[in-house]
């Protein structure tokens, strides 16, 4: 179960700005396939999605791997970015909120490090 007071201590953020659910019983986990039946637990599973109940994005750790709220929350960034741009644009790799994008094009294809830098 999420204790919101200890998730709030190991993020930049003071509230999660998504929801975070627990699945105590694993319905949830076995809809996702992350419910482990033996041990009686789901394992570590984020998904992010769509409104209209699309899954974007998954991650599946193993219980001693924790996750990064912060990595989430820019990939629901960029996620919300190309939505609201109809796809007109696409985040490159490593991409955060205020750099470039790419606005996808044939001319694009096989040529995006011309246009792109990690560095930048």
């Amino acid at each position: 179960m999420w204790d919101e007071q200890e998730l709030t201590k190991m993020t930049s953020n003071e509230v999660a700005p998504f929801p975070m659910l627990a699945d105590a019983g694993g319905n949830l986990g076995r809809v996702y396939g992350v419910y482990n039946q033996e041990l009686g637990i789901n394992v570590r599973g984020s998904f992010l999605i769509d409104p209209e109940g699309i899954v974007q994005s998954c991650e599946i750790l193993s219980p001693a791997v924790g996750r990064n709220l912060d990595e989430m929350l820019r990939q629901v960034q960029a996620y919300k970015l190309v939505r609201e741009n109809e796809g007109t644009q696409a985040t490159p790799m490593g991409w955060v909120p205020g750099k470039d994008v790419l606005t996808p094009n044939e001319e694009l294809v096989g040529n995006v490090w011309k246009v792109w830098s990690p560095k930048k």
